[in-house]
């Protein structure tokens, strides 16, 4: 492992023990096979004055669940060291005892909740200590000459510490352990299947420690050949197979879920193997990663519903055979899975979370296969496993979740993304909780929902290839479809009959007609597979009350309001609700520029004010509203309707 510890960059914090401890724990936070996602924990004691003038010793230690990579100094806990220490004397400590002492002792009420790893980092007499989950050494202990390996590539620099399970428990092991070690004698502990850490009295000594002894187990795992036996396949695709995987488990989930694929050729080589059943259904590689992936995954076969009620089942086994009768049982259902010749799959209930667990996985396949080559992969037993994931302070790092969005979880396809009613639509799925993806040929697209939930997409939806491509990218991306927003669509310029010109009829038959058709027919297969599919297509006022002038644009909305109105009956049987919209007057698009309002509003003797709103309701119509109907149409609130043509005009006496 190379350390990427910079003399000059090092050198511009001074001596400020704070900002270096961000510095080397941003380092460590770069390389994942250390540290995962909000994993790991660093803390730096320093001494500060207070108000009064006194000084007094702090131990600033990562906050609860922030992620080393983009850790900042206010995110570190400023917690009183001496506190910290009598602690470790103690007997006995419960769980919610220690966090309500920890807290108690943070200087500062604006800090977040100091790691439950804080008793120990207070107890190493060091300035600095560095706490990682590092793949390799973890891997070596997770065997059962796990301790015996350990001796044999770092001799009598570590203090092998059996497992115990984080917070109290482990500071205390450690503390009475302590009693008969001379800490300059060593470089590091190392915390049997947990991880290892490291200390100093200067931030370069403990960051290039944690570097040389995770070194020396990746070298010892080259030397027996595990970095090599990691399997790998080319990749096959099923991407309907993986949209009905999807809807199985969101059904076991009791909610939408992100699918997140994992096509690569290590993870479809680890799907492959013959004896998958029996290595990849042991454990995790550390007890830390239970709260997010559960035990094991789902090995799914042939029949995707039998595989997924069979893992509930023996969850439900596994919770009745570990249980005390005072624990209430979570969520059975899986929260990845192996699916042989594909790869693996992570499931979510955003893209974050999916994105966790994807990342957990993909180092859990290779963890297996080099704890495979040393001997045999032995992960914790299922009883502290179970303790892991009952833990009461683990349990209350799930419970800080905001309520639930409306539409979280789903998978939203919406074009003409770039501007107006398109854009709109798309920002308010994504404020309800969907992932979207915006299409439009505008290539800004692609910066205007690049964000989070939002990807843009630059797609000609006329290109029947293009938009194969993007809904199949949606599908391999995210798992599924759900919601499709057929918006994309032009204002053809107006022409009587008798002059209307031939390329501009096309244009618009072919933009505001043909392409959603083709769209549609793309899209339905995956949308049968949807959670709650719907469809919203949007029309035009033109179709109730044409105008003349308008027939190239008012002929092609009028025949996909037919197309909708067909695809309601025929997509019915199948679940998919497919609802139409008539917007009028919506005047915050790129069609309606300052001049256009000015000549439009003349030609009526009105003021730009009077014609934007000159309805019944005497209101302005917005791109947002049309998109709070949509967010409507695609919710609960409509789950029994299909077929339905709504207009959102503001009233208008020619349609009433």
């Amino acid at each position: 492992m190379k350390s990427l510890w910079n003399d000059k960059e090092a050198k511009s914090f001074g001596n400020d023990p704070l900002q270096l401890r961000v510095y080397t724990s941003r380092l460590l936070g770069q390389e994942s096979s250390l540290v995962l996602h909000g994993g790991g924990n660093t803390s730096v004691k320093a001494a500060i004055t207070t108000v009064f003038g006194d000084k007094e010793d702090v131990l600033f230690i990562k906050g609860s669940g922030i992620d080393l990579k983009t850790i900042e100094a206010h995110q570190f806990a400023p917690v009183r060291l001496d506190v910290l220490q009598q602690m470790a004397t103690l007997d006995t400590l419960t769980d919610s005892e220690m966090v309500n002492l920890q807290r108690s002792a943070v200087i500062d009420y604006t800090a977040p909740n100091p790691s439950l790893e804080a008793i120990l980092h207070a107890i190493i007499p060091f300035q600095y200590v560095d706490h990682t989950h590092a793949d390799e050494v973890v891997v070596i202990t997770n065997n059962k000459r796990g301790e015996k390996l350990i001796r044999e590539i770092y001799g009598d620099r570590v203090l092998v510490v059996p497992y115990t399970k984080a917070g109290f428990a482990l500071a205390k092991t450690v503390y009475q352990m302590a009693q008969n070690i001379e800490w300059r004698n060593i470089e590091g502990l190392i915390l049997m299947n947990h991880g290892l850490l490291t200390f100093g009295d200067d931030a370069k000594t403990s960051y290039k420690r944690m570097i040389r002894l995770v070194s020396q187990a990746q070298k010892f795992l080259q030397q027996h050949g595990a970095l090599d036996a990691v399997a790998t396949a080319e990749p096959a695709e099923d991407l309907l197979g993986l949209s009905r995987i999807r809807r199985e488990i969101s059904r076991a989930w009791g909610a939408p879920v992100i699918a997140m694929l994992d096509q690569s050729k290590e993870a479809c080589g680890f799907s492959n193997l013959a004896n998958l059943d029996y290595i990849a259904t042991r454990g995790p590689i550390t007890a830390d990663h239970i709260i997010r992936t559960k035990p094991i995954p789902v090995i799914l076969g042939a029949n995707t519903k039998n595989n997924i009620d069979d893992f509930i089942s023996a969850y439900r086994d596994y919770f009745n055979r570990n249980t005390n009768d005072r624990l209430t049982m979570l969520d059975p259902a899986p929260r990845w899975a192996v699916w042989p010749h594909y790869g693996t799959i992570a499931f979510g209930k955003n893209i974050r979370e999916a994105k966790i667990v994807f990342d957990i996985a993909k180092h859990t396949v290779k963890a297996i296969q080099y704890g495979e080559a040393i001997g045999g992969w032995l992960p914790l037993s299922e009883k502290h496993i179970f303790d892991m994931e009952y833990w009461e302070l683990q349990q209350a790092k799930l419970q800080k979740r905001d309520a639930r969005p409306e539409l979280q979880g789903k998978i939203a396809l919406v074009t003409g993304a770039a501007s107006g009613i398109g854009l709109a639509c798309s920002e308010a799925l994504k404020d309800q909780g969907a992932v979207v993806v915006g299409l439009d040929v505008n290539p800004e697209c692609t910066l205007i929902l690049d964000g989070k939930n939002a990807v843009g997409i630059t797609c000609d939806v006329t290109d029947i290839k293009q938009v194969k491509e993007t809904v199949e990218m949606t599908v391999r991306q995210f798992g599924g479809l759900d919601i499709l927003i057929s918006n994309a669509g032009l204002f053809t310029a107006n022409q009587k009959i008798e002059d209307l010109d031939e390329e501009v009829w096309y244009r618009s038959m072919e933009l505001n007609l043909s392409s959603h058709q083709r769209l549609l027919k793309t899209c339905i297969p995956y949308l049968k597979h949807g959670i709650d599919p719907a469809v919203v297509v949007v029309a035009s006022k033109n179709v109730p009350a044409p105008g003349p002038g308008a027939a190239a644009y008012s002929v092609a909305k009028a025949g996909l309001t037919q197309l909708a109105r067909l695809a309601a009956m025929e997509l019915g049987p199948y679940g998919i609700r497919v609802n139409i919209i008539h917007p009028d007057a919506v005047y915050d698009t790129a069609l309606w520029t300052p001049e256009v309002l000015e000549q439009r509003a003349k030609h009526y003797g009105l003021t730009v004010d009077e014609y934007k709103t000159k309805n019944i309701l005497k209101t302005e119509v917005s791109s947002k509203d049309v998109a709070n109907l949509v967010c409507a149409l695609v919710g609960p609130a409509f789950a029994k309707t299909t077929g339905a043509q709504i207009p959102i005009d503001g009233g208008n006496e020619r349609v009433i």
